[in-house]
């Protein structure tokens, strides 16, 4: 009776914190890392693992090789060290800034239940999009971002069929809410810029967006799967008109367009993507898998905003937005299950991600690379129904150079030096 009640208890806060704590990442702003078991392989597995419940999203027609009814929870930090180093193309005073990043929480949970012997459903909310990054106030780079939140949060009821004993199929929806908070410091003055004399411009706005998760699951045999899972994208239509603070006694507070600002239109589009994941057992210790994937972040859109003049006058200066230019990416993964005992299971991945961004289109705005990630885990089954989990992945892009430039916001020029982030992830995988 008194473990029934601990994992009541247990359950119940995982569940809680899963619902209001969101996951956020920035520097990088897809996420692979949605459950423990994710970080400890550093995402391998991912299409063809279904060991769990968050296969409702990584491939919802895992959904139907699972037993019986499944909650998998996981609880996260994400840590990210992004520093900026300026160098002596940077034309505006005001030093390097803070670290962009720092800690952030995340959470996530997924149920699967099985209707019949064929048909499971499933529901779970977690986020795979976002950003969170702040560098100061006074920095170099204040009139392109001061700080900025980018959130998709994802809502996703799904659905699994087991064809037969080698096929199933499986989907969902995905009902995401976006959520935009950017902040930029808005040059006064051409002859004496400085944070004293800086005005600043806010954006607020929150938009709803939807999509399709769709999956299949092919066992040839006993131990080996293979799996397929497209993720749609998701169109965020962020609009709204910004607001400006410290520019009503200035030249810039005589101008309409500050005034009565426009609006501004971030044709924002979260990226499809497509994984094929292997995934076999070696013998009744040892288990390997492996995962190649695309997305389409070439359709990603316009998210840096501030205000710019194209003639660097003062007359001519608005609010705007800077088109990213980016690329479509390429991802692989491989990693190793073994087990010890009855009790215990250990992990390790290793993932690579090709940059979205060349050097000469990185922005301090999103400051985007290439990344590698090194993973590991370990599952203790505490009885029966329960398993615990706990995880540690390194993801590291390594120095990213970065120019940005404008005849009225200046030039931030300089490196972002040795930028890596670090999740830590615990989490519960409860059968019933």
């Amino acid at each position: 009776m008194k473990r029934t009640k601990i994992l009541a208890l247990i359950g119940s806060l995982l569940v809680a914190v899963a619902f209001v704590t969101p996951s956020a990442l920035a520097g990088g702003i897809d996420l692979y890392e949605i459950s423990a078991p994710d970080v400890g392989l550093a995402s391998a597995g991912y299409a063809a693992g279904a060991q769990d419940a968050s296969t409702l999203f990584k491939n919802p027609a895992g959904m139907s090789l699972l037993n019986g009814a499944q909650v998998e929870s996981s609880l996260q930090v994400l840590y990210g060290n992004a520093h900026f180093s300026g160098n002596s193309k940077t034309t505006t005073a005001g030093g390097n800034g803070d670290n962009a990043i720092g800690a952030l929480p995340g959470a996530s949970l997924f149920i699967t239940y099985p209707v019949t012997e064929k048909l499971t459903v499933g529901f779970g909310t977690f986020s795979y999009f976002g950003l969170s990054e702040n560098y100061g106030n006074d920095w170099a780079g204040r009139y392109y971002i001061q700080k900025a939140t980018l959130l998709g949060m994802s809502l996703m009821p799904a659905a699994s069929f087991k064809v037969n004993d080698w096929l199933s199929v499986g989907g969902g929806l995905n009902v995401m809410y976006g959520y935009l908070d950017a902040q930029t410091a808005v040059r006064t003055s051409i002859f004496n810029p400085s944070p004293s004399n800086d005005g600043q411009m806010k954006l607020k706005d929150e938009e709803w967006g939807f999509g399709g998760n769709a999956g299949i699951m092919i066992q040839p045999r006993p131990g080996t799967r293979i799996g397929v899972n497209y993720l749609s994208e998701v169109k965020l239509n962020f609009s709204a008109k910004p607001s400006f603070s410290g520019v009503n006694g200035t030249a810039l507070g005589l101008l309409p367009v500050f005034k009565n600002p426009p609006q501004l239109n971030l044709g924002m589009t979260v990226p499809q993507s497509v994984m094929v994941g292997v995934y076999q057992d070696l013998n009744k210790q040892w288990a390997v898998m492996a995962d190649v994937g695309w997305q389409n972040w070439s359709r990603f859109g316009e998210v840096g905003v501030g205000v710019d003049s194209s003639t660097g006058l003062i007359a001519d200066a608005k609010p705007t937005t800077i088109n990213l230019h980016y690329d479509d990416t390429w991802h692989g993964a491989i990693g190793a299950q073994y087990k010890a005992s009855e009790q215990w299971q250990f992990t390790g991945g290793f993932a690579y991600d090709t940059s979205a961004v060349s050097d000469a289109n990185r922005t301090v705005t999103l400051p985007m690379g290439e990344s590698y990630r090194f993973g590991l885990g370990t599952l203790w089954k505490y009885s029966k129904s329960l398993d615990l989990e706990a995880a540690y992945e390194l993801a590291w892009s390594g120095d990213m150079p970065v120019t940005q430039t404008s005849t009225y916001r200046g030039t931030v020029s300089g490196t972002y030096d040795n930028v890596y982030f670090m999740f830590f992830s615990v989490g519960l995988n409860w059968r019933f």
